[in-house]
């Protein structure tokens, strides 16, 4: 990469919202404990995945990064530039966050709700543009500047009088593609953004994100909870469970020498097409726990099967193992080969405890 500066920074950010419980006896509301101590970077010109299964944080971290929502504790830096100064967007007012805006956009995760059925492609890729005095409304210089988009994106000219309920799925979410890059950002969060796709669809998407990068110069924290995407798109990946992050590194480091009990767990149930990489999936025994009520010592401990005594009482910070590789665990060193076969044990007798049905 050329650019190599720390783009973005995050500290210690923790996310919590009030719950509708009431008691008498409770002093304060229950919180929902969305986020919980994220703290991490991203350099310029790389794509840092977040992944995890629904409801551990993800969305909710990635707009309090961008300030769409307020975060409860936390420090949010941002350098446009590698010569820049930089920036504490989490102390910003809403005129001084809506001019770094223009440098931080989101694409959102459904197609279908996030464009404006009153607008035309040509109002909505123009909307912010405007906002932002980038040119005059009704120029030539717009029309032909807002037809460079689209064409980058993949969307024919005679498309921007049309409206949204006009287009498929993977043309709707090229408008919302272009309607972030019309800014020329240099930060973009992909929030599941082809999730709602089909797979041939994402696959395309997938594909003029990666040329994108490369032609607009951009960084992407990508959210996903399908590992095959984030294995095609991702440099650096982070393991998200209740709030928390259990494992970070590089795509090699994770994918190829995952540390975390629960890293192993979502890699052993990646579908792959390679009959030589089929591994026996772990089945985890119990439910999530509340991100109200979370578990003492380790959140992931109520499901793990690796969980001691000490996992249950003291949490176990995020660590760097490896250079680069972090893992929150108490036996992050122990041999993968072990853990394979403690997770091997662990799932027979979940099979076992299910019964003759569960075995089939």
């Amino acid at each position: 990469m050329k650019n190599t500066h720390v783009l973005l920074s995050v500290e210690h950010l923790k996310k919590y919202f009030p719950t509708s419980e009431t008691s008498f006896f409770q002093w304060k509301k229950p919180m929902v404990h969305a986020v919980e101590d994220a703290s991490f970077y991203v350099s310029a010109g790389e794509t840092f995945a977040l992944v995890g299964e629904s409801g551990c944080g993800k969305s909710t971290l990635g707009r309090a990064i961008l300030q769409l929502i307020k975060p409860t504790q936390g420090r949010v830096y941002f350098q446009a530039d590698e010569n820049g100064e930089r920036v504490e967007i989490t102390s910003l007012k809403d005129n001084k966050m809506r001019e770094m805006r223009k440098y931080m956009q989101i694409i959102f995760q459904d197609p279908y709700s996030s464009l404006n059925p009153r607008m035309t492609v040509e109002q909505i890729i123009q909307e912010g543009v405007l906002t932002h005095h980038y040119f005059k409304k009704g120029s030539a210089q717009i029309r032909e500047y807002t037809l460079e988009i689209m064409q980058n994106c993949g969307l024919q000219s005679y498309m921007r009088s049309r409206y949204s309920h006009e287009f498929s799925g993977g043309q709707r979410q090229r408008v919302c593609i272009a309607r972030a890059l019309a800014l020329k950002p240099k930060f973009v969060v992909c929030d599941e953004c082809v999730s709602a796709l089909d797979v041939s669809v994402q696959s395309q998407i997938l594909n003029l994100l990666c040329e994108l990068k490369e032609k607009e110069k951009l960084t992407y924290l990508f959210i996903s909870h399908d590992l095959s995407v984030v294995r095609h798109i991702a440099d650096k990946v982070a393991v998200m469970y209740l709030g928390e992050f259990m494992e970070t590194g590089s795509k090699k480091q994770v994918f190829e020498n995952a540390l975390h009990p629960y890293t192993i767990a979502l890699l052993s149930a990646a579908p792959s097409i390679s009959p030589f990489k089929r591994e026996q999936q772990i089945i985890l025994g119990g439910n999530l726990p509340s991100p109200v009520y979370p578990p003492k010592g380790c959140k992931f401990h109520t499901r793990c099967f690796m969980a001691q005594s000490i996992c249950r009482q003291i949490p176990a910070p995020l660590k760097e193992v490896e250079d680069g590789h972090f893992c929150a665990c108490h036996f992050a060193q122990m041999p993968t080969g072990e853990k394979r076969k403690r997770a091997k044990e662990h799932t027979q007798k979940e099979k076992n405890f299910g019964g003759e049905d569960s075995k089939e």
